[in-house]
């Protein structure tokens, strides 16, 4: 199964696209969609939602997962990312592909077995499970891989379970 993960962002979005074939993993492909500041917002989003459909039409992947959105202190960041996720969610809806959303919790669990896991450990783990012979960067681009990972292993658990 050819999954791809992204982790939202409007300067930044994080790309990373696996294939799973039985209990291995590799790696396809992994990058970020870059956007200005200067941009206008509305151009922006048009970007990346243009840029992740090339992506999903580039790789066919069967899977997307994509990270949920979690509040920090700054609300303001979290509207502007949860524009982008929603832009991501648009592309693969359009293409009917079927979506997976997870947690920065459940995510950290799933690639590293520990919730609290720092980017260094989540950087490792992903470069270890996807045999990749350097550390993916920048984090995002990682950060989507793993996100891709963690999909890979859920998904895994539901057809086992037969769901």
């Amino acid at each position: 199964m050819r999954i791809l993960g992204f982790d939202p962002g409007t300067a930044t979005t994080g790309y990373g696209v696996i294939e799973t074939v039985g209990s291995s993993m590799r790696l396809l492909d992994y990058g970020t969609i870059r956007t200005t500041a200067a941009t206008p917002m509305p151009d922006r989003l048009v970007m990346i939602c243009e840029a992740a459909g090339e992506l999903i039409d580039s790789f066919s992947p069967e899977q997307i997962a994509v990270e949920k959105l979690y509040f920090n202190t700054n609300v303001t960041t979290g509207i502007t990312v949860a524009q982008a996720r929603g832009v991501l969610l648009l592309a693969a809806a359009q293409r009917h592909i079927e979506i997976g959303e997870y947690t920065p919790l459940q995510v950290k669990q799933a690639v590293v077995g520990y919730g609290k896991a720092d980017k260094q450990q989540i950087q490792y783990m992903v470069s270890r499970i996807l045999n990749m012979k350097e550390t993916p960067r920048p984090d995002d681009a990682a950060d989507a891989l793993a996100i891709a990972v963690c999909h890979s292993h859920f998904y895994k658990t539901k057809a086992l379970r037969g769901e």
